[in-house]
This record gives C-alpha cells, sequence and structure tokens, in this order.
C-alpha cells in the first residue's frame, strides 16, 4: 500500500477535521472577532472586542468561549477582566495538516 492511499484512508483523514476548529470558524461574528484579534497582535479584552460585533456583550462573550474551546484563542484573566489573544501557531498547523492530506489524496494537477 503506498503512503498515498494511507493517508486517504477515512479514519486517518478523519483525525485531522476537528469539527469544533471548523464549527469555531462557521459564525460571521466569530470570524470578525478572531480577524479584529489577528489583526491587533496583542491580548484584547472582552470590551475591547465588542466593538467589531454588532451585538451584545454577552454574546461576545459566548462567541469568543467558543473560539477558546476550539483551540483558537487563548484565555488570560487580569483581575476581573479577560484578555483573549490568537494561536496562531495552532490554527496554522491545524490547516496545513488538512491542506497536506487533501493534496496527497488529490495531488496538484489532478483532478
Amino acid at each position: 500500500m503506498t503512503q498515498t492511499s494511507k493517508c486517504c484512508r477515512p479514519p486517518a483523514f478523519a483525525r485531522l477535521i476537528e469539527p469544533r476548529f471548523f464549527k469555531a470558524l462557521s459564525d460571521p461574528n466569530r470570524i470578525a472577532l478572531l480577524v479584529r484579534l489577528a489583526r491587533c497582535r496583542r491580548p484584547c479584552s472582552v470590551s475591547e472586542l465588542n466593538a467589531c460585533c454588532p451585538v451584545d456583550l454577552s454574546v461576545v462573550s459566548r462567541h469568543l468561549a467558543v473560539l477558546r474551546d476550539a483551540g483558537l484563542l487563548e484565555a488570560r484573566r487580569r483581575g476581573k477582566e479577560v484578555f483573549y489573544s490568537v494561536q496562531c501557531d495552532r490554527i496554522v498547523t491545524t490547516l496545513r495538516r488538512i491542506a497536506d492530506a487533501v493534496e496527497a489524496c488529490c495531488p496538484r494537477g489532478r483532478k
């Protein structure tokens, strides 16, 4: 069996697809929060991030919790405030592994 066919087997590929990761990215408000945090390049509080979404602060907080639980954000408490930052390495690693697996199953030039 070749390396390509091993990679394409459903269990190997399925391990790379984390439902929570993609569910977290499936909401436009969560994407906006992730983009805002990435652009800031520093940890931001919930109240700072609230400005990018047309929803209540409590909803922003829940969106941030979903992103954190999926491993896309890191949260650190300072006093009463929680500051969030993007887990860039984890996001890049996850997406790169998925891209490599897809490419191994469907090499470029093959449709």
